[in-house]
C-alpha cells in the first residue's frame, strides 16, 4: 500500500467514525433535554451498543497498518495522524467490555443523579456512583499501565497535563485568591443585589439576544433548557442549553454566554477539518478558555454590562437597579455561595480546587464514596466559611462524576488561566475594545479569538494553541492580575 493510499483510506475511515461519534453525542443531548424519563433503560442500551461499535472502529487493526504506511504531507496531515495515533493507542488499552459497560452505567447514572439531586437524596446516588467510580478506576488502570491513575484520566481532557503540575499551578493561585477574597469581604463597599422575580419568557428572550450578540450561529445550532447547562456537537450542528431561575436571571444570561463560548469555538473551526480529529476543540482547558473569556472578561466587563442593563430595562422595565454603574456592581457582586456555576470570578476557582482534590483522592482510593459528602462539606466550610445546607448545593450539584467525567474539573481553572492570558493579548490587539462592547458589539473580540485560536481546532497541542494566540507561554499571572485590578477597583481596595 502506498503512503498516499494509506492516508486516503485512513481519513475516510476516520470521517465515518467521527460521524458516528457525533450521533452518540446527539443521543446524549436528547437525554438531557427532551427524552422521556421512561426511556432511560432503553437509552442506556442504545448508547452502550453504539459505544461498542465506536470502540471496535477505534481499535480496528487496520488503523495501525494505515498509520504505519501513511506519510504526512504538511502540518495539517501531521496533526491528523498525531490525534489518530494517540486515540488508537489509548483505545486499544481499554477492553471492549469495559467501554460498553462504562457507556451503559454512566447513561443510567445520569438519570439517577438528576433524581437524587432533585430529592436531596445522597443515599440514592451512592450505589450507582460507586459502580461508576469502580469502572473509571479500572479504565484508569488500563490506560496508566502502572503509572498514575489520575494522570491517565486527566490526559483524556487535557493532553500533556499532570496532576502534579496542576497542583503546582493551583498552589500559586490559591494564596492570592484567598487574600483577594478576604479583602473584598472586609471592604466597606457593598454593591447592590438584584431582587424580584423575572418571567421565564423574558429571560429566554434576553438569552437569545445575548447568544446572537456573541456570534452564535442559529442556522447551525439551537438553545434548549437543561438541569445543568452544556454545549454539544461540532461543525455544523452545535447545540447549547441554559436554565432559568425566576429570582436570578443572571444564571440564565451568563450560562448562555458561557455555552456560546464553547459553541463558537466549535462553529468557528475551519470547515476543511469537518469530521476529522482537527474538527473539534483541542482540549477541555482550551475549550473552557473560550467559554470563560466570553462570559467573564467580555460579558461581565463594565462596558458590556452597560449594554445588558439596557436590554434588561427594555425587557423587564424598572427592575430596581438605578444605573449602569450599579448594575455592573450587581453583576460582579462577590459573595460566598454553594453553586460553582453561579460563583463569582473570585470564588469560582476555589470551587474547582475543592473538586480537584476530592476526585484525586477518590481515584487514589484515599477517599471512599460513602465518606464523600462529609469530606465535601468539611472542605467547603473551610474554604467558604459556611456549612453546606443540602446535598443539591453540595456534592450532588454537578453532573460530572455521575457520568464518569473524573479528571475534567481541573480544566475549568486551567481554562480560566488560559482566558486570562488571552484577555491580556486581546486588549493589546484591540485597544478600543470597550467602545465596541459598550454598544453590544463583540465582533472585534470574537473575530480575534476566531482567527488566532478557534479556527485552528486541534492543529496544535493545548499549550501551543494558547501560546500561538497570545504570543507567550500561558501562566497564572495574567488571570490573577486581572482579578485583582477589576475587583480592587470595584470594591475600593488599596
Amino acid at each position: 500500500m502506498t503512503a498516499s493510499a494509506a492516508m486516503t483510506e485512513l481519513m475516510s475511515f476516520q470521517r465515518e467514525t467521527e460521524a458516528l461519534g457525533e450521533i452518540a453525542g446527539r443521543l446524549g443531548w436528547d437525554q438531557e433535554t427532551v427524552m422521556p424519563r421512561g426511556a432511560a433503560e432503553q437509552r442506556a442500551d442504545e448508547i452502550s451498543a453504539l459505544e461498542g461499535v465506536l470502540h471496535a472502529r477505534r481499535t480496528d487493526p487496520r488503523i495501525g497498518e494505515w498509520l504505519e504506511a501513511a506519510r504526512p504531507e504538511g502540518a495539517v496531515e501531521e496533526a491528523q495522524l498525531y490525534h489518530i495515533r494517540r486515540s488508537f493507542a489509548r483505545n486499544t488499552k481499554i477492553p471492549a467490555r469495559l467501554a460498553a459497560a462504562l457507556a451503559r452505567q454512566t447513561s443510567l447514572s445520569q438519570g439517577i443523579w438528576a433524581e437524587a439531586r432533585a430529592n436531596d437524596d445522597v443515599a440514592a446516588f451512592l450505589p450507582t456512583f460507586g459502580s461508576v467510580l469502580s469502572l473509571v478506576r479500572e479504565q484508569a488502570a488500563a490506560l496508566a499501565e502502572g503509572g498514575d491513575l489520575y494522570d491517565a484520566l486527566l490526559d483524556d481532557y487535557e493532553p500533556e497535563a499532570s496532576g502534579a503540575r496542576l497542583s503546582q499551578m493551583f498552589g500559586a493561585l490559591r494564596p492570592r485568591l484567598v487574600s483577594l477574597r478576604e479583602r473584598i469581604l472586609g471592604a466597606e463597599v457593598t454593591p447592590p443585589r438584584l431582587t424580584g422575580t423575572f418571567a421565564e419568557a423574558g429571560q429566554l428572550q434576553v438569552s437569545t439576544a445575548l447568544a446572537r450578540a456573541f456570534g452564535y450561529d442559529f442556522t447551525r445550532g439551537r438553545i434548549d433548557k437543561a438541569v445543568h447547562p452544556f454545549s454539544s456537537g461540532s461543525g455544523n450542528d452545535v447545540r447549547i442549553t441554559t436554565r432559568t431561575v425566576a429570582t436570578d436571571p443572571f444564571n440564565c444570561f451568563y450560562s448562555t454566554i458561557h455555552e456560546v463560548g464553547h459553541a463558537a469555538y466549535e462553529q468557528g473551526i475551519d470547515q476543511g477539518y469537518l469530521l476529522t480529529p482537527l474538527g473539534r476543540g483541542v482540549s477541555m482547558g482550551v475549550h473552557e478558555s473560550q467559554s470563560r473569556i466570553y462570559e467573564n472578561q467580555l460579558g461581565r466587563s463594565r462596558a458590556f454590562t452597560g449594554h445588558l442593563f439596557g436590554l434588561m430595562k427594555d425587557t423587564f422595565g424598572d427592575f430596581g437597579i438605578a444605573d449602569p454603574d450599579a448594575f455592573y456592581g450587581a453583576v460582579n457582586r462577590v459573595q460566598s455561595g454553594y453553586i460553582r456555576t453561579e460563583a463569582d470570578e473570585v470564588h469560582y476557582n476555589l470551587h474547582v480546587l475543592l473538586r480537584f482534590d476530592l476526585e484525586r483522592a477518590l481515584v487514589a482510593g484515599d477517599l471512599d464514596p460513602q465518606d464523600l459528602e462529609e469530606a465535601w462539606n468539611t472542605r467547603f466550610e473551610t474554604d467558604f466559611g459556611v456549612r453546606v445546607d443540602c446535598p443539591a448545593n453540595g456534592m450532588l450539584q454537578d453532573v460530572h462524576w455521575s457520568v464518569g467525567l473524573i479528571g475534567y474539573f481541573p480544566t475549568y481553572t486551567l481554562g480560566n488561566v488560559y482566558a486570562g492570558c488571552l484577555h491580556q493579548a486581546l486588549r493589546a490587539a484591540v485597544p478600543d475594545l470597550d467602545d465596541h462592547l459598550a454598544s453590544g458589539d463583540t465582533g472585534p473580540a470574537t473575530a480575534w479569538l476566531r482567527e488566532t485560536l478557534q479556527r485552528h481546532g486541534g492543529l496544535r497541542t493545548p499549550r501551543e494553541t494558547v501560546k500561538h494566540a497570545c504570543g507567550f507561554d500561558p501562566h497564572e499571572g495574567p488571570l490573577l492580575d486581572y482579578l485583582e485590578t477589576k475587583f480592587g477597583a470595584l470594591y475600593g481596595l488599596s
